[in-house]
């Protein structure tokens, strides 16, 4: 059953339907014009409108334009004696649920309510689900983190563009989606890392592109700015984005127009952009390799989403939260963190912020022959042992044991480290002394949470 608001300027429909709702069980408000329906409305709690299309002088799309400018939580249905083809497209197109013409059968309105009402109540499920999500990808009940989820309330419904700052392993990609659950907005969610493919294939994944436009391009591709049109973008990593690719996007996102790559013909989207880095983008703008038109573009609302370390009193929190999804995984409901684990992840600094917690929690999880995580399930760095060097490698097996992962992970962190310090932060160089690539060392200064300050030509 719902709540109700029926909506005409004949005293004698009003109280027909008045009398007929209400039999069927629902909740009844009458108005006889749009501003006794608009005080209604602006109490709340109504499931329904069930307005005439005719109100003496006024018209009951304007009650659908003000319900739609407001964006009021109702369904609206269209009744009239006066039924046209263009009026019953109109009303469905400012989003009426449906459309009788006068007059209408008892049973016909109210198959037509119930499913109205349902309809309803699917989408205030929806919105709760969606809003539960949100606290858990965003969680925490640190000041920091209370002030991103409010802030977020307040510029999601909109399609202002926001900038994410943060360290890697923050949860800056939970904060778009965060944004995007809370826009209201039909379209997809879609991601995508700036830094991680090359700038032809960047170019061709967000713009598009034609049949025949280069080499091995034996089909059309949308690009990801159309597969987000109503919905979100979200780019990770704008600061790596070649100097040739943040002109072309300032312009579509002056224009909202995309061209795909080897098209003539522009493409309007409706695309909400969000972008994230780790790096100081004002700092990146200070050393000439990221334009400052971009930059405003980009940073109209601003959000940090801050390190772990700065947050400690999450640690403990999150970190039940982690068990209990991966005791799910493991069907194994009954797992939780002994004391003195808890004491021991609190204590520790967790450089690769909450990602590291995650994986540090998964692996224990994993490990753990036992519904509760010891200590011993831990990595050695977060137990207090010694890492072990190579020069302490055994010759051969203990009888106790050894924890290799634990050696390799201590020993490629202190090279990476060494090679790093070595060159003054210059990843393409210290790659080349580790014999690796750029986005293999890339890779795993983020695996690995590795502070290497900024990044450096």
């Amino acid at each position: 059953m719902g709540a109700i608001l029926v909506v005409d300027d004949e005293r004698s429909m009003r109280d027909y339907l008045e009398i007929l709702l209400r039999k069927a069980g629902h909740q009844v408000v009458a108005a006889a014009n749009l501003q006794a329906a608009r005080d209604a409305l602006a109490q709340g709690d109504l499931d329904l409108v069930i307005t005439d299309l005719k109100l003496g002088n006024e018209s009951g799309l304007d009650l659908l334009t003000h319900v739609n400018e407001q964006r009021m939580p109702v369904e609206l249905v269209v009744i009239t004696a006066y039924a046209t083809t263009d009026t019953a497209i109109e009303a469905m197109k400012k989003g009426a649920y449906d459309y009788l013409q006068k007059p209408f059968k008892n049973e016909e309105l109210l198959v037509v309510v119930d499913k109205a009402i349902e309809k309803r109540r699917l989408v205030r499920e929806n919105t709760a689900l969606k809003r539960q999500l949100g606290q858990e990808l965003i969680f925490g009940e640190a000041t920091p983190i209370k002030e991103i989820r409010a802030l977020v309330e307040k510029v999601a419904p909109g399609r202002t563009t926001v900038l994410i700052e943060g360290e890697s392993g923050t949860g800056k990609e939970l904060v778009a989606r965060m944004l995007h659950q809370r826009s209201g907005r039909s379209g997809a969610f879609v991601a995508m890392n700036c830094g991680a493919m090359t700038a032809e294939l960047v170019e061709s994944e967000l713009f598009g592109h034609v049949k025949g436009a280069f080499t091995g391009a034996v089909q059309a591709s949308p690009g990801l700015f159309r597969a987000a049109d109503g919905g979100t973008l979200f780019l990770d990593e704008i600061g790596e984005l070649p100097p040739a690719l943040q002109v072309k996007l300032l312009r579509v996102l002056q224009d909202r127009v995309v061209r795909p790559v080897g098209g003539t013909e522009g493409v309007a989207v409706d695309a909400r952009i969000v972008a994230a880095t780790n790096r100081s983008l004002e700092a990146e703008v200070a050393a000439g390799r990221f334009r400052e038109d971009l930059f405003y573009r980009l940073n109209v609302v601003q959000l940090r989403v801050p390190p772990l370390r700065e947050r400690p009193s999450d640690i403990v929190p999150l970190a039940r939260h982690f068990v209990a999804r991966f005791a799910s995984e493991l069907a194994r409901p009954l797992m939780q963190l002994t004391p003195e684990t808890e004491r021991l992840l609190a204590g520790h600094s967790f450089p690769g912020n909450v990602r590291e917690l995650e994986n540090v929690v998964e692996r224990a999880a994993a490990l753990s022959d036992s519904d509760l995580i010891g200590p011993e399930a831990l990595p050695a760095a977060l137990r207090g042992a010694p890492a072990t060097s190579p020069a302490e490698l055994p010759a051969q097996l203990p009888e106790s044991g050894f924890d290799l992962e634990a050696f390799l992970e201590a020993t490629e962190r202190r090279l990476i480290l060494e090679a790093l310090a070595r060159t003054g932060s210059v990843r393409t160089e210290a790659a080349k002394l580790l014999g690796l690539s750029f986005r293999s060392i890339r890779y795993r200064i983020a695996k690995l949470g590795i502070d290497a300050g900024p990044e450096r030509e």
